[in-house]
């Protein structure tokens, strides 16, 4: 259905007409910046592109009182005097004769955007828009917003379309308490918002930002506050937020519709937030919002004053919402103390009102739970696997293949089912193998490689795994015999090894076991959800029964799988799917959805013939780009279940840091800065 890109030009018009230094880097030139480079890399010409049309008063007044919109109509006929003095009765904004027309255009566009998506015109999109919104409140402008651009969106999701879940995720470094007040006892509103707030000694300066304030009445836990007490936070701190706070209560609460307040002042280099993030990063969030909502995902522009830092976290958006294979991210994986400590007072403020979260909570660990004794041999201090995790988590990385306008997105190589299968157009059917010599080269290697049937299904097979590896086809599905499942695996590990590869994961749905003649030396990520025993062999060698609930299901692959992938940073995800393995169709499809994200999209799913058929027309939309189909009610983890993944972290986590929900030294907060900051340091009042 494509992505939407709605945009006005003449949302360019307003701008400050006096000196207020507080007030002037929310100018212009930020819209010409992003639209610019979406231009420039061509992202722009593969939207749906809508022009916006102004909001309705009627529109305006889901949020905002009739008063206030009248005195912000009014600031049209003002001369500049008296404009200077109607915005400094209000905390950090400034009026201009065209603030009206370019505010209502800003509220237009994001309810364009909502009615594409939700009328099913379009799958997703991205607002850019100015004044931005989240600060304004029912009846005054706060923070260069003027009208609430998401908080009327979600209300007029609610009521044109009829929703009764929509979950808003505010990435913006700031606050946005105008969003926190319009909903705060509103329980079909999900809230979260993560903002710059140190301990209260930063703009908005509110009681209200702590991780404590949780809603009020009916809303009472539907109000998300995750509160950053130190500068510097990056990739890694963002992502734990997202696997241990956000999806896991995203997931429960099961959102029909996605609003981002999408704030880049939260990205590298931005003077407002003093943060570390990357503009790859925020591709990253979208892409694991996507899961959600059938990925119904509307952004909308919020803060974001470094023009560069910007224009690069706007592309980077509209790549991940075009569902293209997003760039992996660079650096160890390894949350800051102060990020910890506040992921565990939010945490603690919350779990009463979400299962998922109280989960979490019993997963904590402090370092007096785990003594050395209880952890496998594989990964004590000074032992070879030990060794090999430390290289692997301290990169550099080898280079990855980019993608290009001439590499094939999808390949699927199924034998006879090919033909006979529903897939998205773009989807390659491969029919090539590699040479027959070749193939029974590697066919020698094991006598169930050997038939002749499992002979030209491993010939498909090689091609396409060599295609992945040279960069032509980004992912792929395979189809093999039953009989050749783990043969086959092991001939595609030693295949990528053979090519150079350096990382790769594995994840075997269904009992499978480690091929004893490789190497547990760093190389391979092997996990085994669906093994006898829980148990971590080594580092890399790790094996858990099959959850026996979604809540279950999810615990392990938000709380597990995925911060093992982030950490890891695979070239190449290979993950098997084994019969009798318990999982339903929509399960495996979300599981691949989200390890297309660490993994830059390079996914090959090796299927046996006999599931295969009902598998790929669930996959393939999903590693094609699309959203995975929902799970179904949330039930929550079983006893044995969470008991099984706090057995695990204890082992893991001394080396794989992301598995982290706690602070190793509480009340403590250690130093978040990992390299020099770009830009100007603000210590004092700061806006949007």
């Amino acid at each position: 259905m494509g992505t939407a890109l709605v945009y006005h030009e003449d949302m360019t018009a307003a701008r400050l007409l006096w000196d207020d230094p507080e007030c002037e880097i929310e100018r212009p030139e930020r819209l010409a910046a992003a639209l610019g480079l979406l231009r420039q890399r061509g992202l722009e010409q593969r939207c749906r592109c809508l022009s916006a049309a102004e909001a309705s008063e009627a529109e305006l007044g889901l949020v905002h009182s009739p008063e206030y919109v009248a005195l912000v109509r009014g600031t049209q006929a003002l001369d500049e005097g008296e404009l200077q003095a109607l915005s400094r009765q209000y905390d950090a904004v400034y009026f201009h004769p065209s603030t009206f027309r370019c505010a209502r255009l800003a509220v237009g566009a994001a309810l364009q955007l909502v009615d594409a998506v939700l009328t099913g015109a379009v799958r997703n999109g991205l607002a850019l828009v100015r004044p931005p919104g989240h600060h304004s409140q029912r009846a005054a402008a706060n923070g260069f917003c003027v009208f609430n651009n998401v908080a009327i969106a979600a209300k007029h999701a609610k009521q044109k379309h009829g929703l009764n879940r929509i979950l808003i995720v505010d990435w913006d470094v700031h606050h946005g308490q105008g969003i926190q007040y319009i909903f705060e006892d509103d329980p079909s509103v999900l809230y979260f918002s993560w903002h710059r707030y140190e301990h209260g000694r930063f703009w908005p300066f509110l009681r209200e930002s702590d991780a404590d304030a949780v809603g009020q009445g009916q809303g009472r836990g539907f109000t998300v506050n995750l509160p950053w007490n130190q500068v510097g936070m990056g990739n890694a701190d963002y992502l734990a937020a997202f696997l241990h706070v956000l999806l896991p209560l995203a997931f429960e609460f099961d959102p029909e519709l996605v609003l981002v307040s999408a704030g880049f002042d939260s990205a590298i280099g931005d003077p407002e937030g003093q943060m570390q993030a990357t503009p790859e990063c925020f591709a990253h969030l979208t892409q694991l919002l996507h899961t959600l909502a059938g990925g119904r995902v509307c952004a909308v522009l919020e803060g974001g004053y470094y023009l560069d830092s910007l224009a690069k976290s706007v592309c980077m958006t509209v790549q991940a919402l075009l569902g293209d294979p997003v760039p992996s991210l660079q650096g160890p994986m390894i949350p800051c103390q102060s990020a910890l400590e506040s992921i565990q007072s939010l945490l603690a403020a919350q779990a009463p009102y979400w299962t998922s979260l109280q989960q979490d909570r019993a997963l904590m660990l402090s370092p007096s739970i785990c003594s050395p004794e209880e952890r496998p041999l594989g990964l004590l201090s000074g032992s070879p696997a030990c060794e090999a995790a430390v290289a692997v988590l301290n990169p550099p990385l080898p280079g990855r293949h980019s993608t290009s306008a001439s590499t094939v997105h999808m390949a699927v190589a199924l034998m006879g089912l090919s033909a006979t299968l529903a897939l998205p157009p773009e989807v390659l059917r491969q029919e090539a193998s590699v040479g027959r010599e070749e193939t029974e080269a590697w066919a020698r290697t094991h006598e169930s490689l050997a038939q002749d049937v499992a002979l030209s299904a491993l010939g498909r097979f090689l091609f396409l795994l060599d295609g992945i590896l040279n960069g032509k086809v980004t992912c792929g599905i395979a189809a093999i015999p039953a009989c050749a499942r783990a043969a086959t695996l092991e001939v595609a590990i030693r295949r990528s090894l053979s090519h150079g590869a350096e990382r790769l994961l594995c994840v075997a749905l269904g009992e499978l076991d480690w091929p004893l003649e490789l190497a547990d030396d760093g190389r391979i990520l092997w996990l085994n959800i669906g093994g006898k025993e829980v148990a971590a062999r080594s580092t890399f060698h790790i094996s858990t029964p099959l959850p026996r609930t979604t809540g279950g299901f999810l615990n392990c692959i938000l709380g597990l799988v995925l911060p093992l992938a982030y950490s890891f940073q695979p070239e190449l995800v290979l993950v098997t799917v084994g019969p009798a393995q318990g999982l339903q169709e929509p399960h495996v499809a979300l599981l691949a959805s989200l390890l297309r994200v660490p993994a830059a999209g390079r996914v090959l799913a090796l299927l046996e013939e006999e599931s295969a058929p009902q598998l790929v027309r669930t996959l393939a939309p999903v590693l094609h780009g699309e959203a995975p189909p929902s799970l179904g009610a949330f039930l929550g983890a079983s006893p044995e279940d969470i008991q099984a993944l706090k057995h695990l972290r204890e082992q893991l986590e001394p080396l794989w840091k992301l598995l982290q929900v706690a602070s190793e030294t509480l009340g403590e907060a250690g130093s978040c800065l990992k390299s020099p900051l770009r830009g100007p340091s603000y210590t004092d009042k700061a806006c949007s």
